[in-house]
């Protein structure tokens, strides 16, 4: 019955909120924000306690109000992401103003294939359309969900904004075809700044002990690939600001594990300064710090779906 409910709740979001005019929406999704914020239910509370661990000193009236930000930029991140669908090319692209595109661009020019990879930070699927947009169809990644046709919603959604979709489990040779794309000079967007596998590389971010997926780091050793780190934050306009930082380069020295880890923390200390400069971008609304998890306790989705099946819950 839940995965029942959580289908029609995004059902619903892309059938009628890409027909509502947009300051309707924007003020339907910020009151939605609002009333789960209230409500102070379980992905508030694990908001607030990782936004504590992001920025230390600030007291807890400060958290609150970051909290509610924070739940702000979630619900916009759904806005946008039900109304993109509909969005004309002209739109796409004056939605997102990226700086040091040009590290992109350069390195495809070059011939050599790129992997962007981002945190749950602001908007992903709308860098992936402007990407779409600039003229670079990208290859990316989706983990299986719960029902399997919210999966392949999923999957239909973000093909219609031009992406080419693979499975995380249950595909063939998801990462040989990632390789052969980067081999070929293309664009590889994967979203990694969480993995609470065993198969997830330890790391220090903002101070404690959690795990990333290896896949960016190894996919750059195997094929000599670019690994570019990308971080996405609102400034309070209409367009979405971002940042591809600067390559992070593969060792000269060490196994391949060590250099996979050693690239890995090195993109999570890029991550890490762009998460405490925009924090209530951050959409961590579940467990992240090893810290945070109880004796073998299972891995939740990486994919955020509870939030906004709470918050449709809250609004009705």
């Amino acid at each position: 019955m839940k995965e029942q409910l959580t289908y029609a709740a995004y059902a619903t979001g892309w059938g009628l909120v890409k027909r509502l005019p947009e300051p309707a929406a924007d003020a339907l999704f910020a009151r939605i924000a609002d009333v789960a914020w209230r409500r102070r239910g379980k992905s508030v509370l694990r908001l607030e306690s990782n936004l504590r661990r992001v920025r230390p000193e600030l007291d807890d009236p400060a958290i609150r109000r970051l909290s509610r930000e924070g739940m702000r930029s979630y619900l916009r991140y759904w806005c946008e992401s039900f109304r993109m669908p509909v969005w004309s090319q002209d739109k796409v692209t004056a939605s997102f103003d990226p700086a040091h595109i040009e590290r992109l661009d350069d390195t495809l020019a070059s011939g050599r294939g790129v992997i962007l990879a981002l945190p749950h930070m602001g908007n992903w699927d709308l860098a992936g359309a402007w990407v779409v947009a600039r003229g670079y169809p990208f290859t990316t990644v989706a983990e299986r969900l719960k029902p399997e046709k919210l999966f392949d919603a999923f999957v239909a959604y973000r093909e219609g904004l031009g992406m080419e979709v693979l499975p995380l489990t249950g595909g063939a040779n998801t990462l040989a075809t990632l390789a052969k794309r980067l081999r070929a000079g293309k664009l590889v967007c994967l979203v990694g700044d969480r993995d609470l596998s065993a198969s997830g590389v330890e790391v220090q971010f903002q101070g404690a002990a959690t795990r990333m997926p290896a896949g960016p780091a190894a996919l750059a050793q195997q094929t000599g690939a670019a690994l570019l780190p990308v971080t996405l934050w609102y400034d309070g306009t209409k367009t979405m600001k971002g940042c591809v930082h600067e390559e992070i380069q593969v060792p000269e020295h060490g196994s391949r594990r060590e250099k996979t880890a050693a690239m890995t923390q090195a993109m999570a200390d890029v991550w890490a300064e762009g998460v405490r400069e925009h924090a209530k971008d951050w959409h961590m609304l579940q467990r992240f710090w090893l810290a945070d998890l109880e004796p073998r306790e299972p891995v939740e989705p990486r994919e955020p779906l509870d939030p906004p099946t709470e918050a449709v819950e809250a609004q009705a």
